[in-house]
């Protein structure tokens, strides 16, 4: 008797699928709150003119949210980051902040 070959799609859904699918979910809303957060932040601090207290204030919000982005989307196995840096225009104070150089 020749039987299909196992795969997912035939197999009933266990307790591991589910979580599986659960884990993946969470992950992708994750990374989409940090790079709404990171967005948002960095629009604050491209909205705030001149220099001063205020302005570094947006500028260590600005590096802590994108940090906390690019923390995300490696969890996420994403581990290259430039085009994101592009995409986001992410200014080169904030990018230092982050260790890079």
């Amino acid at each position: 008797m020749l039987r299909a070959p196992s795969t997912k799609a035939n197999r009933p859904q266990t307790g591991v699928d589910t979580l599986d699918h659960e884990l993946a979910g969470e992950m992708a809303a994750s990374l989409g709150r940090a790079g709404r957060e990171a967005e948002a932040a960095l629009a604050r601090l491209a909205a705030h003119p001149g220099e001063g207290s205020e302005r570094a204030a947006l500028l260590r919000a600005a590096a802590d949210a994108v940090y906390a982005y690019f923390i995300q989307r490696e969890l996420c196995g994403l581990k290259r980051h430039d085009d994101v840096v592009r995409q986001l225009a992410i200014p080169r104070a904030v990018l230092v902040r982050l260790g890079a150089r």
